[in-house]
């Protein structure tokens, strides 16, 4: 393994010929479909916010609906952890591909790069439009405001959300904070922990998990724990930081050891009734409670812990879901005509995954500015929001970014490696 080769450049090579040598890990473009499912749904998401009646959005319309924040319950509860699972499992096969150095140095680059960029030049935009909605009477230029969002300061307490301020803020740049954040955590245990050292003890758990029916359903506990007695954050999706912190894990540990893979295919059934279970026991307790995400009564508590719950549960239903109907769709596969086509845009979107979740709220929030003003239902002004916001999003990203080395650089995505379908057989790119 890499971290054993820091000695000298023998090992080195030696590594990197036993990498190459290696066989690529098998695609799994079910993972890379819902990953894009996710992020361009956010579009639809946000938009949804401006109409909600207890949610702090940066834009909101006069009228609002209370069935709002119960739809997007269903979504929160599995939309993003598996957003981080699936980052989890190509953070490792990235990993063990480069080596700690390399993947530190392509995290910053993929991750890094975009979050200074659109920290500096994307966010203050909705906080600027937050506090024109909030006061019509609140005239201050957004040249004028930029200081303001600026000012910032240190909070070691808030890691790793290190800078605070009373504009500034991360906004929906928190996923890339804690995936990067994550994923050099990873690099230091790769580097620092010996693989020999780590195998047997990862060996046992896969072992156990593929034998012991219903043990890749565990992590549902301590993730109720989490969620019941550290609470959630509204901030980040309705889950506390640290519970993606499971997640991504996981997702390392589907990436390590197919057995693990096959038991959460095996479990896909009776994860998801469980799931539904827990969920649906999760709802009264939001709707009853006067501080559902951060009250310490037994109430709250046991509904963040069933929260906490359905959310592990569910994210295996899905995955283990899709991968039995994946496996079953690849017997007796005949060619399809159109494939070519399909992969093509297939290729395109799944370019388009960070860039587009870069920039879609700031979008998303302009338009709805303008929007919200109008005399008319919230269908229609929800259909307007989305449909502009989609086609200025994917606009911009077709003409300013996708086009030069530059805007590619900025946005997180590779410099000279053009928009095509994966080579079957191809390891999963990098999350």
């Amino acid at each position: 393994m890499v971290q054993a080769a820091v000695g000298g450049g023998a090992p080195v090579m030696a590594t990197r010929i036993e990498q190459v040598g290696q066989a690529l890990p098998e695609r799994r473009p079910e993972l890379d479909a819902i990953r894009m499912l996710v992020v361009f749904g956010l579009i639809f998401f946000h938009s949804a916010l401006v109409f909600a009646t207890d949610d702090d959005y940066y834009v909101k319309n006069s009228e609002t609906t209370q069935v709002i924040m119960i739809l997007a319950g269903f979504a929160v509860v599995w939309a993003m952890p598996v957003l981080f699972l699936i980052s989890g499992l190509g953070s490792w096969y990235s990993l063990r591909r480069r080596g700690a150095a390399g993947f530190v140095k392509e995290r910053l680059l993929r991750l890094g790069v975009p979050l200074v960029f659109a920290t500096l030049v994307l966010n203050p935009l909705p906080q600027w439009l937050r506090l024109r909605s909030a006061d019509p009477g609140y005239d201050e230029s957004y040249l004028a405001f930029l200081p303001h969002f600026y000012d910032v300061h240190v909070e070691l307490a808030e890691f790793p959300f290190l800078l605070q301020g009373e504009h500034f803020e991360t906004g929906h740049l928190w996923f890339v904070v804690l995936l990067l954040a994550f994923s050099l955590m990873l690099a230091f245990l790769f580097r620092v922990l010996a693989a020999d050292r780590l195998r047997p003890v990862t060996d046992r758990l896969a072992q156990a998990t593929f034998r012991v029916r219903g043990a890749i359903l565990l992590p549902a506990l301590p993730l109720a724990l989490l969620c019941a007695f550290a609470g959630l954050e509204e901030d980040y999706a309705g889950w506390h930081r640290w519970a993606y912190l499971v997640f991504f894990a996981a997702g390392c540990a589907l990436a390590a050891d197919d057995r693990v893979r096959t038991a959460m295919r095996r479990a896909a059934v009776p994860a998801g009734r469980l799931g539904g279970v827990l969920f649906a026991l999760s709802g009264p307790g939001f709707a009853v409670a006067d501080e559902p995400f951060t009250e310490m009564t037994a109430l709250g508590m046991a509904t963040r812990a069933f929260f906490g719950a359905a959310g592990w549960c569910l994210v295996v239903a899905i995955l283990g879901h899709l991968d039995r109907r994946r496996a079953a769709r690849a017997v007796g596969r005949t060619p399809d005509p159109l494939s070519s086509g399909r992969h093509r845009v297939y290729a395109y979107l799944g370019a388009a995954v960070l860039p587009v979740y870069v920039l879609h709220q700031p979008v998303v929030v302009a338009v709805a500015y303008f929007v919200v003003g109008w005399n008319a239902p919230i269908p229609v002004e929800y259909a307007v929001i989305v449909i502009i916001s989609l086609a200025v999003t994917l606009s911009v990203y077709e003409l300013l970014v996708r086009r030069t080395r530059v805007t590619r650089f900025l946005l997180g995505m590779r410099v000279n490696t053009p928009d095509r379908p994966p080579r079957p057989g191809t390891s999963p790119r990098s999350r």
